[in-house]
């Protein structure tokens, strides 16, 4: 019987051991992924969420009425160094540029918030002002204001609901967001280029361009579907 007992108890002993053994293990992994994402952050001053579209998602109605939602947190930055340059309600023909929180409408670099460029993989090269997929679609955004400011970090979000089948209808698709580096070193986020070239010279235009050109943010991509279907 005290044999018994005894290996009971050596076996209970052993289970903790070998559960604290595993306990820690696990708190130095997640301490590990902290340190990691504490590294990221470090490299990249602004960070980019893209809230809408998610991957995967079957977007719009005949190839419009989908959703760009933005999200562009900016550590360490005033207001005056993100680039931003005033609260943003625009769109086309009538909408452009008109008070009460006008902003010009169009393609290439966005006069309220100069670094930002976005771009997709489908986008369309015989419409006026549009040159393929390097083409910078930052100035089409409708709404942008300020969502957060502190002394360490300035928040803005950005969207943009899309009028018109711009980058087809029935494609898979792939949209990429990222803010450009100070390029000019004049401390502001204002440097992002109306088109992106083919810096690697592979034939596409992308996050791998974004990168060689230079980012102050991570570079986010979203593969999603372009719904055709009427409403």
């Amino acid at each position: 019987m005290r044999k018994k007992k005894l290996g009971w108890a050596l076996g209970a002993s052993t289970a903790m051991i070998l559960g604290l053994g595993v306990a820690a293990s696990g708190l130095s992994s997640a301490n590990a992924s902290s340190l990691d994402r504490s590294a990221s952050t470090a490299r990249h001053p602004v960070k980019v969420e893209v809230l809408s579209p998610k991957r995967g998602d079957n977007a719009g109605v005949e190839g419009k009425g989908w959703i760009v939602d933005l999200k562009l947190s900016f550590r360490g930055k005033s207001l005056a160094g993100t680039g931003y340059n005033g609260l943003q309600l625009t769109g086309p023909a009538a909408h452009n540029n008109i008070a009460p929180f006008p902003g010009t409408f169009s393609t290439g670099q966005d006069d309220k918030i100069p670094g930002l460029v976005v771009l997709d993989s489908t986008t369309n090269s015989t419409l006026p002002g549009f040159s393929g997929p390097g083409t910078n679609l930052a100035n089409l955004f409708n709404l942008s204001g300020v969502t957060d400011r502190t002394p360490h970090k300035t928040e803005l979000w950005d969207t943009w609901i899309v009028g018109a089948p711009i980058v087809g209808q029935n494609v898979d698709t792939t949209l990429t967001v990222a803010v450009v580096d100070d390029l000019n070193h004049d401390g502001v986020y204002n440097d992002a280029p109306g088109v992106v070239k083919d810096l690697d010279g592979d034939g596409k235009i992308g996050a791998k361009d974004l990168d060689l050109m230079g980012v102050a943010s991570n570079v986010v991509t979203v593969p999603f579907h372009i719904n055709a279907d009427p409403a």
